[in-house]
Parts: C-alpha cells; structure tokens; sequence
C-alpha cells in the first residue's frame, strides 16, 4: 500500500471514529455507582483541557466532587431543593418559543415515556426531575465555573470546554450527563466546596459509567436536519 493511500485510509478511520463518538455521547440519567480511577479522572480532563478559548484565556474552573464529599452535597441540595431554596448565579426560566420550545417538549416526551411516566403524573415527573439532584446516582459530578467578571463570551469558551470534557469521557468508555439543574445552589456549592464567590456556577455535568438496561437511559432524543441549523454561501 502506497504511503498517500495509506494516510487515506488513516483519515476515513479516524472520521469515523469522530463520528461515532460524537454520535455516541448522549445524556445518561442512571450510573453504576463504581468511582473512576484517579489515573482515568486524570486522562480524562488533561483532553478536555486542549478547548479553545478567545486569546487562550481559558476562562473556566472544573471542580470534580467524589465520595463524602459529593454525598454531603448530594444531601444538601436535595434538601434545599425540598425547601425552595435555590441560588442562581446566571438567570435562567427555562421558557423557550417556537421550534425551540417543540424540540423541549419532544425532549421531554422522550425521556418520560422512556420511564413510562404519563403527562398526567405529575408525582412521578418531579421525582424524575428530583433525580438530578441526586446526580442519578453518578459517583462523580463535575461543577464548572466561570471566574467574575467573565460573560457570555467567556461562556462560550467553557462550553466548547465542556464539549470537549463530555467527548473524553466518552472516548474513555464513561457516560455524563451536563445538568443545568445543579446551577440552581451555587451559593450552597461553594459554601461546601470552600469555593470564592468569585467563582460563579454554569452548570454541573455528573459521570460516571452508564447503568445499562435502566429505563432512563433507554431515552432517545432527535436532531434536526442539518438545512435547519446551517446555511452554505458560496455566491
């Protein structure tokens, strides 16, 4: 085989490789509760930290939460959730319109009929939705924070770093599940991370490797077609 053909080759099997992973990597909503080797853990976020960010500023702290400690805090947001309190760092009402709010409401038609919850129960949707405060069980949960006074470019450079986070824990055999529910106690997290309010909470992604066989992660959501969300000029 010629050395042209053979980087030919090369290069259809790592697009193809690409493709299944990012095809691969899906919200999971039930974990083994087995933690993850500290060597993995290691592996996994030296990758995710190779993200791009405007002039490389790299605006964005990962906070890994494992074993007490993440039980302790398990326990503490469960509670307050119970209790209606919850401190937000970055607004958030959930309300979408249009296709956006068709592509929720699918979402979540998806996810409940997975657990075989009906519209109608309105008991068993909030336990499934309490469940996030649980981390579904994940033995590791990843909080991400973007330091005052970073905005929303700045968010944007640590979401293409979570991107990367949630495609190497994929590529590592492990499951994620990004969750904008945990950003709703960012006083409380940092109370028990020993965090500077400096520091202000996005989101948390919880991880871990995949319960097969759950209901919950029999979930499947769908994308729009690429004409919808991609415009090709060329005139």
């Amino acid at each position: 085989m010629s050395e042209q053909l053979q980087q030919i080759t090369s290069d259809d099997v790592r697009v193809s490789e690409f493709h299944a992973l990012v095809r691969q990597r899906r919200s999971i909503r039930a974990f083994l509760p087995d933690p993850v080797s500290a060597e993995t853990l290691q592996s996994v976020f030296d990758a995710a930290q190779y993200a791009p960010s405007n002039c490389n500023t790299q605006p964005w702290q990962a906070v890994v939460v494992s074993g007490a400690a993440k039980d302790r805090l398990k326990k503490r947001i469960s509670e307050d959730f119970l209790a209606g309190k919850m401190t937000m760092d970055f607004p958030y009402d959930g309300k979408y319109e249009g296709v956006y709010k068709d592509r929720q409401y699918a979402a979540a038609k998806a996810l409940y009929d997975a657990l075989g919850i009906t519209r109608e129960d309105k008991a068993a949707r909030g336990e499934a939705f309490y469940k996030n405060f649980e981390f579904f069980g994940a033995p590791h949960v990843a909080f991400l924070f973007l330091p005052e006074p970073f905005g929303i470019r700045e968010a944007a450079d640590l979401g293409m770093y979570a991107q990367n986070l949630m495609l190497s824990l994929s590529a590592h055999g492990l499951a994620s599940c990004p969750q904008t529910a945990l950003s709703f106690f960012a006083d409380q997290i940092r109370e028990e991370l020993d965090i500077p309010a400096s520091q202000k909470l996005l989101f948390g992604i919880s991880f871990g490797v995949e319960a097969v066989g759950s209901p919950a992660n029999a979930c499947r959501t769908e994308r729009a077609e690429l004409s919808a969300a991609v415009n090709f000029i060329n005139e």
